[in-house]
């Protein structure tokens, strides 16, 4: 996604700029969890996990960690 001919929206993001749409996406995959809609769960648990992993792109771009350390906790 932010490689040279990836999408250029998700080139210009940085930790702070995804801050706002991390946050969004944590309240609503709880919305999902509390409806209890698996099908809403799975959307936004994706859509959660993107914010993720694009967090970790950014942070291993850096030489800051990546997402194996994502992943190790």
């Amino acid at each position: 996604l932010r490689a040279p001919d990836g999408c250029p929206w998700d080139r210009e993001q940085t930790h702070a700029s995804l801050r706002p749409h991390l946050l969004e996406e944590a309240y609503e995959s709880l919305a999902a969890l509390d409806a209890e809609d698996p099908a809403k769960m799975a959307e936004e648990f994706g859509d959660l996990l993107l914010q993720i992993v694009l967090n970790a792109q950014i942070a291993s771009e850096a030489g800051e960690f990546g997402m194996a350390d994502v992943l190790k906790g």
